[in-house]
């Protein structure tokens, strides 16, 4: 097949070759293997699926790894119990593994927001981890060639929404592989709260920041194979050469509990799915001078500031949600803002997870919280805009408007890019 000719678009060469690629690395996406003991699908990862070809797409290549904590085994009977991927396939003789790059929080995870592990010698296995952390472009180039390495291999767990600094390290890493000409593998996992659908506003580019580089909506509901795939037919300057492996028995309507994986938190306040299911929503609090339940055993789950009583669940729940209940909650973080101090504030309690809006309901708490409590201010450097990706949601809410008209100003946008989204999802 000839994709080099004249009258062949970008976009058109990228659909085919990513086409390619999947029919090759993944076979039938809709289909996933019986587990044949209990007669039932199971869902396998893209690491499951690597390993299970005895590691042959990583085959004569010196290979890195993006990864963290979340890039474990499944575990189980005679498996060895939950293993890091990083230490099975170091111990395997039929790859080469020769680096390992960590993200934010570092690659084994010892570093809070905002942190990283730097440079160091992993003890486990004696290969070098280099930091990714903010860096991006020429410099993060230099690191890969730095490392020697053939093929930049990404297995990381994300969590839905735009500002989840995961989906970006994947981004920056596929444009700096693609300077350092660097081949890029994508290992997929599941989308925790499910890929049935993009909500929530699309990032305006002059908004662009780590935590949201491109135009997306704020809960994508994609996989990251599949937001690998947009990034290099949308976005990036150069496609880097990408190939994926695909989950097999993975529906684009399950939640994470049905993959029978084991949760490891993708980061320190992400402690379990349920907290992914808020975050895309509730996130917007960093914006603001609440707690977002920083330092509570509920983040994002908790938030409140000094000063607010039951009035706030009152207002919420008057607005009857679907799938949602708040409860009125008091709170002493032990981190954070609020720190040691008793705040007021909600708990949300998803009642109906395949009604509730998590971004819409993070929307209507802004908006109640400013109604109810006199104290309520944005941060001082707008940091709320950086999370919507406009000025938008502030300036509507400012002016007095309704969760529902704020939610109604961003529909034309979002459609649009679900319709680029339709392009590159894998799964049904």
């Amino acid at each position: 097949m000839n994709l080099s000719g004249p009258n062949l678009s970008r976009r058109t060469l990228l659909a085919a070759g990513s086409a390619m690629g999947a029919a090759a690395v993944a076979g039938p996406v809709s289909a996933g293997p019986a587990a044949a003991a209990e007669g039932r699908r199971r869902l396998r990862t893209g690491f499951e699926r690597l390993a299970a070809d005895g590691y042959a797409l990583l085959d004569g290549q010196r290979v890195g790894i993006v990864t963290n904590p979340t890039g474990v085994t499944r575990g189980g009977a005679g498996s060895g119990g939950v293993r890091h991927i990083v230490d099975v396939m170091h111990e395997d003789e039929r790859l080469d593994l020769a680096a390992v790059f960590g993200p934010e929080h570092g690659f084994r995870g010892t570093a809070q927001a905002g942190g990283s592990e730097g440079r160091y010698d992993d003890p486990a296995t004696g290969l070098p981890v280099y930091d990714t952390y903010l860096k991006s472009g020429q410099p993060l180039a230099d690191v890969f060639t730095a490392s020697g390495v053939d093929t930049v291999v990404f297995d990381i767990q994300d969590v839905g929404a735009r500002f989840y600094t995961y989906i970006w390290t994947l981004y920056d890493c596929m444009e700096a592989a693609q300077l350092a000409g660097k081949r890029f593998v994508v290992l997929d996992r599941p989308n925790p709260v499910t890929g049935r659908s993009a909500e929530g506003p699309v990032l305006h580019k002059e908004f662009a920041t780590f935590v949201g580089r491109q135009p997306i909506s704020q809960a994508h509901g994609m996989t990251v194979a599949e937001l690998a795939r947009l990034f290099n037919g949308e976005f990036l300057e150069a496609p880097v050469p990408l190939e994926t492996v695909l989950m097999t028995g993975w529906k684009r309507t399950e939640f994470y509990d049905t993959s029978e994986l084991p949760w490891v938190p993708p980061s320190p306040n992400m402690p379990t799915p349920d907290t992914a299911l808020v975050y895309s929503g509730t996130c917007l609090f960093e914006g603001t001078n609440l707690s977002e339940g920083r330092g509570t055993t509920r983040p994002f789950e908790l938030l409140g500031a000094e000063g607010i009583d039951r009035r706030w669940a009152e207002a919420a729940n008057a607005l009857e949600l679907p799938g949602v209940d708040f409860r009125e909650a008091y709170f002493a973080p032990t981190f954070s803002k609020f720190q040691g101090k008793t705040v007021g504030g909600v708990q949300i309690h998803v009642q109906d997870r395949a009604a509730y809006d998590p971004v819409r309901t993070g929307i209507a708490l802004l908006v109640t919280a400013k109604q109810v409590w006199s104290g309520f201010a944005w941060r001082s450097d707008n940091w709320i805009d950086k999370l919507t990706g406009s000025t938008q949601v502030r300036t509507l809410i400012d002016a007095g408007a309704t969760a529902d008209e704020v939610v109604a100003a961003w529909q034309g946008e979002l459609e649009a890019f679900r319709r680029t989204r339709d392009g590159y999802l894998l799964y049904r």
